[in-house]
């Protein structure tokens, strides 16, 4: 297993829409090994392929305790969501330290391939249910962010792009 770099927020490349996942064969679960461990290691609860530069719609979460009930998602697609929504903090390993509030269906419904390449139904609610919706949103080019206010985002994206640009001078000291 390898550790994948993510990419930050306002890389462009976190707006490429994913393609389709062809066939769950071994290259795409080593993937999915990759993007587990990634995401443990960067304390997270949900992974997009995007988030890792492989534009392919494969999702990685796990919203347990113990960190120990990997979900993963291939081709996911949102079959049914709530009419009842939520409003909660949400963070993004894409973009570090920023969390804020985004409303979000408090139920939804997928169905997607697992690792093994069969097809499941989730049904999923409270916090499962929005990292999976956050986590789509990644698929389809979206980052969080994009919900929040232009007056939000643009600060959001300043504090970003000084973030990365003190990052690289102390790479280029160090």
């Amino acid at each position: 297993m390898a550790l994948l770099p993510i990419l930050c927020y306002p890389d462009p490349r976190l707006h490429k829409v994913a393609k389709p996942v062809q066939a769950v064969d071994a290259r795409v679960r080593a993937l999915t090994e990759d993007m587990l461990a990634t995401m443990y290691d960067a304390n997270g609860i949900g992974l997009a392929a995007t988030q890792v530069d492989v534009h392919e719609r494969v999702i990685v979460i796990d919203v347990s305790e113990e960190r120990n009930q990997p979900l993963v998602l291939i081709n996911p697609e949102l079959l049914w969501r709530s009419d009842d929504r939520q409003i909660g903090d949400e963070g993004c390993l894409s973009v570090p330290g920023i969390y804020d509030s985004v409303e979000r269906a408090q139920a939804v419904r997928v169905r997607a391939l697992d690792a093994a390449g069969n097809s499941r139904e989730i049904e999923a609610e409270g916090l499962l249910a929005v990292c999976i919706q956050h986590e789509m949103d990644h698929l389809m080019g979206k980052v969080f962010v994009e919900y929040l206010s232009p007056l939000k985002r643009g600060r959001i994206k300043t504090k970003m792009l000084k973030q990365q640009k003190e990052q690289r001078q102390q790479a280029q000291h160090a």
